[in-house]
């Protein structure tokens, strides 16, 4: 390792600013004001009430959180002179998310969604745990892709605010879901909760909890695409990347990890030091080919715990916004929306192609029920599924 990731936080001025990213010169609160959380009404999926919630600090940070498919529809925070956008992918209304975000519906894009019970890969949509074969619906390359056809991000949410609490500073979005026994072919009844929460050094928290009645495979994560030169702005080539991880999980031909823990150095994965996305994507490597680009997990150095820790920080240099991204995880994936194809309009009105924004999913090893050499992703009865991870915006 070339060096551990330095976490920083840039101190942000704001600007008032719509879904288009059009600024205004309206003044943020003081910088003692806890952060709000509101709900509006947003919509209906199968016939229930899909409500959008709006997180918002003194920094002029705001988020828009769904009840459908946990989805993080916009986030907005300054550049380096205080004008705010919208740093990350999505539709701008419920009716796009239901047609156009999932493979049941044609596309499978995720745009912010939390996925699960399994993010990333299962082989052949086949696992066995404790002697028994489970079978779940495959949807991509003959796998079975973030929980198959019917996942966490269809799924209108329970929804429940959590308000600022004088002296904590933090103001969030408990959400919580039931997942059947059977559901997607899944063992044992599944209760998740996830909780968003912003506080007012523009760090974004979610913590993911679940327990089961049966034992059980689980897997959550967030699938948020981010262009922080803004979204709709073009590729992201430009922006930079660094990855704490020394260590990648090549695949084969349908993206399933071969089980190798391959070196990163002197390959076109070497993220140890800040890179440029694109600066490699277009090198003659195999794993390039298979994924048309970056779509892979790291393994990160610092290999999961209690807690979070930096796994990767990315940069834009015009607008100087910055992600830091840490987790309890032991791995991430990096996907440079290599299959976005023009074929969807953004919450901006613009059209995303190739590269239009990046995911940074932590998670545990993709089909890591079918490889005992992986960190386990088995839940049992008694457990509780702990995973937390936290996005944090700033400037250079």
């Amino acid at each position: 390792m070339r060096g551990k990731i330095a976490f920083a936080v840039g101190v942000l001025t704001a600007a008032a600013v719509g879904l288009s990213g059009v600024t205004s010169s309206a003044a943020p609160g003081s910088a003692a004001s806890p952060p709000t959380i509101s709900k509006e009404y947003f919509g209906q999926a199968g016939g229930t009430a899909v409500y959008r919630y709006t997180l918002g600090n003194a920094r002029g940070m705001r988020v828009r959180i769904l009840s459908y498919g946990g989805i993080i529809q916009t986030l907005e925070v300054p550049d380096r002179h205080g004008h705010r956008a919208n740093v990350v992918l999505g539709f701008p209304a419920l009716a796009d998310y239901v047609a156009k975000n999932s493979p049941a519906a044609g596309g499978g894009v995720y745009f912010g969604a939390l996925v699960g019970r399994y993010a990333n890969r299962i082989a052949k949509g086949t696992f066995t745990l404790d002697g028994r074969t489970y079978h779940l619906p495959v949807n991509n390359n003959g796998n079975s892709l973030h929980g198959g056809t019917s996942g966490f991000d269809q799924k209108v949410w329970g929804a429940e605010e959590v308000p600022a609490i004088s002296g904590r500073g933090t103001a969030g979005l408990r959400l919580s879901l039931t997942s059947p026994d059977g559901d997607q072919g899944y063992p044992g009844t599944l209760r998740a909760t996830v909780t968003y929460t912003l506080d007012n050094e523009n760090r974004l928290s979610i913590d993911y909890r679940a327990t089961t009645d049966k034992p059980t495979v689980v897997n959550l994560t967030n699938h948020t695409y981010w262009n922080l030169a803004g979204e709709g702005s073009g590729t992201v080539y430009d922006q930079r990347l660094q990855l704490d991880a020394g260590r990648y999980t090549p695949t084969d031909a349908t993206q399933i990890p071969t089980g190798e823990l391959a070196p990163v150095g002197g390959t076109p994965f070497d993220f140890r030091s800040p890179v440029p996305i694109g600066a490699r994507i277009g090198d003659n490597d195999p794993q390039l080919l298979t994924g048309q680009g970056y779509d892979h997990n790291w393994v990160l150095d610092s290999g999961g715990g209690a807690v979070p820790t930096v796994a990767a920080r990315a940069t834009d240099p015009g607008s100087g916004r910055t992600l830091t991204v840490s987790t309890t995880e032991p791995g991430i994936q990096f996907y440079s929306g290599n299959f976005l194809t023009g074929t969807l309009v953004g919450t901006g009105g613009k059209i995303y192609r190739q590269s239009a924004g990046f995911a940074l999913e932590t998670q545990h090893f993709p089909d890591s029920p079918n490889h005992p050499e992986f960190p386990s992703t088995v839940l049992r009865p008694g457990q509780t599924y702990h995973s937390t991870t936290v996005y944090t915006l700033g400037t250079d």
